[in-house]
């Protein structure tokens, strides 16, 4: 057991899960403002320069294929403190076109049994503005981390489903100039409405307008991607994938969190007391795979898959390179696997990538 372990075990497991990401997250962006020693720390424990693991994807160059999966990170507050663990992109967001406090807490469970986070947090962020502002400055300012840099947009709560696509376009046009990468979120559970933009015919108007607003803001074409619910059905996520090649975006997350909540070890009053939400962590791995071999079947290496959900060990992350996919993000298992958690996954999947090259 790591001195993280026990960490978890006897203090974090014990606080109230949005806390203890609060505090946790805070005393990293801390430790990344001592001059030098984000730089240091990316040096260390990042993915090295000219490593077998590193990536080229829609045109940009990733150190490694493991990144951090939007969530951790809503506001942009800390890309140069997860850099400096060892991700070699970051996803920030979701952020919506408006500000908005998200839902009522308590609103992020664990389920420690099954390494898994039950989270209802309904996209709190501090709005477009706030959070391409902030991605300016950063932009701007020396000593920023090289690091991917992508950006998830959602739709605001409190705007209707009719004037979605504004609200996407309004976001895109204050975020895309900052994002090395956009992507369009339909498939959050805790919006309401928000997966029903996932079928075709509300998603193709949607697409097509964020792909005019970026490029309508920008000199250089934005890589679009958008994410997928676990929970399709396998013709619909056939449908979002020919979709996808129609309209030649740059490549499709998949998957978020899961509404799920089928096969977990934690007891039913602990999944009870977790209530609604989406359920990510290792339970989502069977069918986040399935989708990403249900994807790579129909599109080949006509777009660029990124897996997500269920990924907890380097093994894990090199089976689902194995099954299509050209990056891989990570989120729940970071929690359960502390600051050092990244670096060695990122380690070990550059080893397993090699032995398989060999």
């Amino acid at each position: 057991m790591t001195a993280y372990d026990q960490l978890f075990r006897r203090v974090l497991s014990r606080l109230d899960a949005e806390t203890a990401h609060r505090g946790a997250f805070a005393a990293m962006r801390v430790a990344a403002r001592v001059p030098g020693l984000a730089a240091y720390g990316r040096r260390r424990l990042g993915p090295p320069a000219g490593s077998p693991a590193g990536v080229e994807a829609f045109g940009l160059h990733f150190p490694g294929p493991l990144g951090l999966a939007a969530g951790f990170d809503k506001n942009a507050v800390g890309i140069d403190a997860l850099a400096a663990l060892g991700f070699a992109f970051v996803e920030v967001g979701t952020v919506t076109g408006r500000p908005q406090p998200g839902n009522p807490k308590p609103r992020l469970h664990r389920l420690v049994a099954d390494r898994a986070v039950v989270n209802r947090m309904g996209f709190n962020n501090d709005g477009a503005a706030v959070v391409a502002a902030r991605l300016a400055r950063r932009r701007r300012r020396r000593g920023a981390l090289p690091v991917v840099v992508g950006v998830n947009i959602g739709k605001s709560k409190v705007v209707p489903e009719a004037e979605a696509i504004g609200d996407y376009e309004a976001s895109t046009r204050l975020l895309a100039p900052y994002a090395d990468y956009l992507v369009v979120n339909v498939s959050s559970p805790n919006t309401p409405g928000l997966r029903d933009l996932q079928a075709v015919e509300k998603l193709r108007p949607l697409l097509a307008a964020v792909r005019s607003q970026a490029d309508a803001v920008t000199s250089r074409r934005v890589p679009l991607l958008v994410k997928i619910a676990p929970d399709l059905g396998d013709d619909d996520v056939l449908a979002v994938a020919k979709l996808a090649l129609e309209l030649e975006l740059d490549g499709i997350i998949a998957t978020n969190t899961t509404i799920g909540r089928d096969g977990l070890r934690s007891t039913p009053i602990a999944v009870d007391r977790a209530g609604a939400g989406g359920l990510s962590g290792a339970p989502l791995a069977d069918r986040s795979l399935a989708v990403l071999r249900l994807l790579h079947g129909a599109v080949g290496d006509r777009l660029t898959l990124v897996a997500a959900g269920g990924i907890g060990t380097a093994a894990d992350a090199h089976e689902r390179l194995r099954a299509g996919a050209t990056l891989v993000q990570a989120y729940t298992a970071f929690i359960y696997g502390g600051p050092f958690w990244p670096a060695r996954v990122q380690r070990e999947l550059a080893q397993l990538i090699a032995e398989a090259d060999q």
